[in-house]
């Protein structure tokens, strides 16, 4: 008998729900639902200078008014950075991270320094590999002088030895993942910094592992993050769910809803008075998966 399919909604508390994650939450749930399945709930909280209480308790409300049940207990990221600290040593024994010094001011200087750098297809500068050249001594030393760094995955050394990587998306079909590709599309990734101790690249892809996640669900802004995570995952050895990137929802002057852009919250609409049956009918979706 073929394993039950687990999904999950990660919201951050940064900020009221609107109704994209509304669509997102649904877009998971039904899924699991449908197929008799588990539906999970993570906080992903990891950045405590934007991440609040008040805003997580605020979702949890949200959603309790949307009908959605989710398993107990919920996982929060910021009870966990342990775990995150164990992988990132793991990837620092094997040579594949290294310190970077420089600030983002001093990434743009030296990309205007070396007449251009690689950009991104969407047309952003990719960091040059400045600190990737360093030796272990100058590391060390800039380390004990007391100098901020991130740590980067070292892409090249990641992808040695590893064969063809590949991931399946149950909306936008078969994608294959390449060193080639990665490099031309995000460079040598930041996986932790001194504000946040583990990027959110990691801390997914380890969640979702840990919590036997087999279908991923999120929004299509999110899918050029997917292949850096079938990377992740071909590292560490863990299993490749499947995934569904969906549509992003947008208001009624084609802006996509985000926090930042102001949309509506779901809790201004439940304190019009709106039902939720209302709200899931108008993303299309059949109530009575919700218990309406």
């Amino acid at each position: 008998m073929a394993n039950p399919i687990v999904t999950r909604f990660a919201p951050s508390p940064t900020g009221l729900l609107h109704e994209g994650h509304a669509f997102s939450a649904g877009f998971a749930y039904t899924r699991a639902v449908q197929a008799g399945g588990r539906f999970l709930l993570r906080i992903e909280d990891i950045d405590s200078t934007r991440c609040r209480p008040e805003f997580e308790a605020a979702l949890l409300e949200d959603l309790a008014w949307l009908g959605l049940t989710w398993e107990q207990p919920v996982r929060r990221q910021s009870e966990h950075f342990a775990d995150y600290g164990r992988a990132l040593d793991d990837l620092t024994r094997r040579g594949l991270l290294y310190p970077c010094f420089c600030t983002r001011k001093q990434v743009l200087a030296e990309i205007a320094r070396i007449g251009g750098a690689p950009h991104a297809e969407d047309g952003a500068a990719l960091y040059p590999g400045t600190c990737r050249h360093l030796s272990t001594d100058q590391r060390a030393a800039r380390i004990a002088a007391g100098e901020n760094y991130a740590l980067r995955l070292d892409l090249a050394a990641a992808f040695a030895g590893l064969p063809a990587l590949f991931w399946q998306d149950q909306v936008h079909g078969r994608h294959s993942v390449t060193l080639q590709s990665l490099q031309k599309t995000i460079g040598d990734p930041v996986l932790a910094r001194k504000e946040i101790p583990a990027s959110y690249h990691l801390c997914v892809t380890l969640d979702d592992a840990h919590q036997g996640v087999t279908l991923v669900t999120r929004a299509i802004d999110l899918m050029a993050a997917t292949p850096l995570h079938r990377l992740l995952q071909a590292l560490f050895g863990l299993a490749t769910p499947d995934y569904a990137h969906h549509p992003l929802l947008h208001d009624a002057n084609g802006e996509r809803l985000a926090k930042r852009h102001n949309a509506p919250s779901l809790r201004a609409r439940r304190q019009s008075g709106e039902h939720p049956a209302e709200l899931w009918r108008r993303l299309g979706y059949d109530p009575g998966l919700f218990g309406f």
